[in-house]
């Protein structure tokens, strides 16, 4: 019996072979294209073209030429699509893993090229793989909360995102027609991943194939929850916002993080000490207690919070003043135009934000003050916070201290 990975005989499992490897495939080919697409449209609803602010990846040129105005209708577009994007690519995972193995004798082959397009094809081919890996894992710590990467996860987890989807689409070229020519005949033809001694079968292919659908839906089962409220939230055992409701009463529902870990003190958001700083044009200045803001016309909005980990929450039903309004105090009784918001946090990514003039027309796009009936909680965002229709949850800004209005 071979020892070395690099024989041929080495690899001896009878489930390898060209229909199981195009089964894979295939499936595959479906779900890394709708995270591709939900992937890119959840990066634009970050307005990235806005504010340097909101950019993660300043160099990324003509990778942002898709770049749109995020909209605010239908309010649970964020939701569903981090959604979808999180919850399938956990779903995925065991499909990936069971496709890598199928192949894995490909990466051991010697002699390493045969010809120059034998060398393309296997570079595309490290390229798939690592990609894959990284974009994966990469995800997979993101949606825990394990911010342990070398850098920032927006900028990795979208050159990765690049590189990975063009070895994928070279792959795809160079592979579709022969995994369909495997799936469509009822004989399998013999190639380099059939092995020339296969060792006695423990499980037909169907039967993998089963095993790798079982482990994709006990994923699903223990992920999708973390989009609900209620009894469902507690099946997703996974998701780091699973379980009971994190408080009871009003403000008893998702964070992530909180006023502790932002380093607010309540010495800050006292009554007393805290003031709204509002900019506009020519210079326009003014300066709001929470009892001023109180004074003004308040309006209510039922939208959810959905992050970019793929939790939400459902529709919560704010209060506060319109950013419209907000924006008028300032000289912009027409059009509002862009607004770039402060927050009294010391700790963590988006500090700072900006958002686009559509988003601050919308009037439900909101400086909120109290949320299902009560005022905001500490870890909610007391004394006040942005709420905006269809936004990711970092853009819904907490222990907002200034606002700018302008063209950014």
């Amino acid at each position: 019996m071979a020892r070395s990975p690099f024989s041929p005989s080495f690899w001896r499992s009878p489930l390898r072979g060209p229909w199981l490897t195009s089964v894979l495939g295939v499936v595959l080919l479906g779900g890394i294209t709708v995270l591709f697409v939900t992937g890119l449209v959840s990066y634009a609803a970050y307005n990235p073209d806005l504010s340097p602010v909101n950019d993660k990846t300043p160099d990324k040129g003509i990778l942002g030429f898709y770049l749109f105005s995020w909209p605010t209708d239908p309010h649970w577009l964020y939701r569903l699509n981090q959604g979808v994007h999180v919850t399938l690519g956990i779903t995925l995972i065991p499909v990936l893993l069971a496709k890598l193995w199928s192949v894995v004798p490909r990466l051991f082959t010697l002699p390493p090229a045969r010809s120059l397009a034998h060398a393309l094809e296997r570079l595309s081919l490290l390229l798939l793989v690592g990609g894959a890996l990284f974009e994966f894992v990469t995800g997979v710590l993101n949606i825990q909360l394990d911010y342990i990467f070398p850098g920032s996860f927006y900028t990795l987890h979208f050159y990765g995102a690049w590189v990975f989807i063009a070895a994928f689409v070279a792959h795809v070229v160079l592979k579709m027609p022969t995994a369909w020519r495997n799936l469509r005949q009822l004989r399998e033809e013999k190639n380099d991943l059939v092995p020339p001694s296969p060792a006695e079968p423990t499980v037909s292919r169907r039967g993998a194939l089963w095993f790798v659908g079982g482990g994709s839906l006990l994923l699903f089962l223990t992920t999708v929850g973390q989009n609900f409220d209620g009894a469902l939230r507690r099946t997703a055992l996974l998701a780091p916002h699973g379980g009971d409701e994190p408080g009871s009463g009003p403000g008893g529902f998702q964070i992530n993080k909180t006023a502790a870990y932002a380093g607010i003190r309540e010495a800050e958001t006292s009554e007393e000490a805290w003031r709204l700083l509002v900019e506009g044009r020519d210079g326009r200045t003014v300066r709001l207690t929470r009892a001023d803001l109180l004074g003004m016309k308040l309006h209510s909005a039922a939208l959810p919070i959905a992050c970019v980990e793929g939790w939400s929450t459902s529709d919560q039903w704010w209060r506060g003043v319109r950013l419209r309004d907000l924006a008028a105090l300032v000289g912009y009784d027409g059009d509002p135009p862009d607004v770039f918001v402060e927050s009294l946090q010391q700790r963590g990514a988006f500090r700072k934000a900006a958002l686009r003039s559509n988003q601050v027309a919308d009037p439900r796009s909101l400086l909120a003050l109290s949320v299902n009936g009560e005022d905001l909680t500490p870890d909610h965002g007391y004394p006040a916070r942005i709420i905006v229709p269809a936004a990711p949850g970092v853009l819904n800004t907490k222990w907002v201290t200034r606002l700018t209005f302008g063209d950014l």
